[in-house]
């Protein structure tokens, strides 16, 4: 029987996670696609990849309650199948209204699939491994995408990026419709009225509104990587080979990440990572240089990696009914989705610096609202050890 145990059922978890988050590796080619081929402003571009990932959103939000109504392995092969005929409509046309429908039915067909996989990945024996396999299938994936993408765009053109968006999400519903694994429930004893039991801390709140605003910053600035390296000046081949080491670094974030994990306080790290998202923000952004831009650029990612998986660690840890992680896909889409359209309006009216003081700003309230989650959990460990005294 082919479960989330075996090697064909994990392989399928993969590919599914991978077509589901292909915004995250394809934003600045997709955005800089619209801008360069469409003629689409700034705002209109990152508008469309809004578009997209609100209705990721939005069925996310709708789907995740309902996982155990419906079967999942019925549900993400025809998601991914309808994601792929929006994004063949994308094709067929260049009107920003079409384009527009295409983007939101295909958000809302690949965030149900995406769903139904993700809580699947966590009926495994492992979740966290399932999940780390499925992140460094992705890394793998933006390595071949992002390296050839803008090529492939510059030699046949806008339609292509949307015709492989369809081709992936057609293959992702071939293989599930083949091989999506059977769910495991192996948390004995947990049920539905034990798990809405308390309240979530207000320091996990603080927390998720960090990571959501990291998540805005790294969707606004990464949307708009590849549009400033051209607009520098810098050569479509030189531009590719930053994506391509893109993709290279964000094989390593989780592994060093769960390498530090008991060396490096969780909290520390949440608080650190805004800041090393704006330096790295103003450097992209303000860099006349090839050098700078490029080291920036390939590092970016890593840090909303890095820092995710000790946040998710800590939510893990600090909130015992576990919906603060089960919002993990919700915190992190919502960020995204709000991102490319901030990216667009700032440079479109303000230019290109404007968008590395807008990172600056965010990151400046994430740091706060993580600094409120670290107040509140030493508030909470030494209230905890005056009740033991």
């Amino acid at each position: 029987m082919n479960t989330t145990e075996t090697l064909r059922g994990r392989v399928t978890l993969c590919i599914a996670h991978v077509a589901g988050m292909i915004d995250m590796v394809a934003l600045p080619v997709w955005v800089g696609t619209l801008i360069a081929r469409y003629q689409f402003t700034p705002q209109q571009s990152g508008g469309l990849a809004t578009l997209f990932l609100a209705g990721v959103v939005v069925a996310s939000l709708v789907c995740a309650p309902r996982f155990n109504r419906f079967p999942a392995r019925l549900v993400v092969p025809a998601g991914f199948g309808l994601a792929a005929i929006a994004f063949v409509l994308a094709t067929l046309s260049v009107r920003y209204e079409i384009l527009a429908l295409a983007h939101v039915l295909g958000g809302i067909a690949t965030g149900c699939s995406l769903s139904f996989t993700h809580g699947t990945m966590g009926r495994s024996r492992n979740p966290h491994r399932m999940f780390a396999a499925a992140q460094f299938s992705l890394g793998v994936f933006s390595i071949a995408f992002l390296g050839a993408m803008p090529l492939v765009v510059e030699r046949w053109g806008g339609q292509a990026l949307f015709m492989v968006f369809g081709a992936v999400m057609a293959i992702a519903a071939v293989a599930t419709a083949l091989f999506f694994p059977r769910t495991e429930m192996v948390f004995a004893g947990e049920t539905p009225q034990l798990q809405s039991r308390g309240r979530i801390p207000a320091g996990v709140w603080a927390g998720i509104v960090g990571v959501s605003l990291m998540a805005t910053v790294q969707s606004m600035v990464f949307s708009f990587v590849e549009r400033v390296g051209a607009d520098r000046g810098f050569s479509v081949e030189q531009v590719a080979s930053v994506l391509i080491a893109v993709g290279l670094v964000t094989l390593f974030p989780a592994v060093l990440a769960a390498v530090l994990q008991h060396r490096w306080p969780a909290r520390r790290v949440m608080m650190g990572g805004p800041v090393a998202q704006a330096v790295l923000a103003l450097a992209i952004f303000n860099a006349a240089a090839f050098l700078p831009y490029a080291v920036a650029t390939s590092l970016f990612p890593f840090v909303m990696i890095f820092t995710h998986t000790f946040a998710f660690g800590y939510f893990a840890h600090a909130d015992p009914t576990g919906r603060a992680v089960a919002a993990t896909p919700a915190m992190n889409m919502i960020g995204s989705g709000i991102g490319p359209f901030i990216g667009g309006t700032l440079v479109q009216h303000s230019g290109y610096p404007a968008l590395s003081h807008a990172a600056a700003l965010l990151a400046a309230l994430a740091v706060l609202a993580f600094a409120f989650t670290a107040w509140r959990s030493e508030n909470g460990l030494h209230q905890a050890a005056v009740t033991q005294d």
